[in-house]
């Protein structure tokens, strides 16, 4: 087995590009593309243009590999301190801070020039998002509750995809940016969990730490109102059976994943399975969001 040097040595550039970028993992990839597939499809009413759902899809990837770049050099001297971090390019030295910028400068332009494909309103959300995407790693330095931040800059996926198609933010806009909102602030507050002891060490911020031994019942609130929220929004957009069936099936998941993290024995692996059902629970409401819209 490789030592952790030996892996610097011989790893080759591009596969450690592609760590940097999260490619190698695609949890975190799909979970920024869920909120802004759901906008398109509900703004269209289940019908938007291929090509602007592949433009949307693009720039979810390339936001959010600009975003983990950014991330990544804002903590390249923390990183090295936590076990789930240790190992990633910039942390590890495997790349260079050089690369990392190069890299963060070309993930931005592909942003912008994707976004240029976009309606006048969409594209100078987008802009507006990039100030957010900067400085959110930051936020666990100066602020207790950092992911509020991380949810708040994910909610402009919301914006920008519904926009994209009605050329406006509307009411059910609004309900659809504070389900996602809340809905993150729900599932990384639990990817949190795993980091907690380790931020308390190093002295830097989340909201695993800012709510303690209420953790489980913060989580339990994010996403009952995740829930609360795609509810109202399936009356006020009419949605039919399948929707409902689909947010039943998320609410059920939600509450299992609340009632697992009240176990004082749950294993720390169990953080980040969650996060990855998530991304299920995500697809399970697109689909039911377009098969409601389209009136089954």
């Amino acid at each position: 087995m490789l030592t952790q040097q030996e892996f610097q040595v011989r790893e080759p550039i591009w596969n450690a590009i592609i760590r940097l970028l999260r490619w190698d993992k695609p949890a975190g990839r799909l979970i920024l593309m869920i909120p802004a597939l759901w906008a398109v499809f509900l703004a269209a009413q289940a019908t938007p243009p291929i090509p602007l759902v592949s433009v949307i899809i693009l720039i979810s990837l390339t936001s959010s590999a600009a975003g983990c770049v950014i991330n990544d050099l804002w903590d390249r001297d923390i990183d090295p301190q936590v076990q789930r971090t240790c190992k990633r390019p910039l942390a590890s030295r495997a790349l260079s801070i050089k690369v990392g910028i190069v890299v963060t400068l070309i993930s931005l332009v592909c942003t912008v020039i994707l976004g240029l494909y976009l309606k006048p309103l969409s594209f100078w959300l987008l802009v507006a998002a990039v100030p957010m995407i900067v400085l959110y790693p930051s936020a666990k330095r100066v602020f207790p509750v950092p992911q509020l931040v991380l949810a708040i800059t994910w909610g402009f996926a919301v914006l920008v995809s519904w926009s994209a198609v009605s050329e406006k933010l509307e009411f059910s806009t609004w309900l659809l940016w504070g389900a996602t909102v809340l809905w993150t602030l729900g599932f990384d507050t639990v990817y949190a969990i795993s980091d907690r002891e380790d931020d308390r060490r190093i002295g830097i911020n989340s909201s695993a730490l800012f709510f303690g031994e209420y953790v489980a019942v913060a989580v339990s609130i994010f996403f009952a109102g995740t829930a609360i929220l795609l509810g109202w929004l399936g009356f006020v957009m009419h949605l039919q059976l399948s929707f409902w069936i689909s947010l039943s099936v998320a609410s059920l998941g939600w509450i299992w994943q609340c009632v697992r993290l009240q176990d004082p024995q749950i294993p720390h692996s169990a953080y980040s399975q969650m996060f990855g059902e998530n991304v299920w629970i995500g697809f399970v409401l697109l689909s039911g969001m377009i098969a409601g819209s389209l009136g089954f």
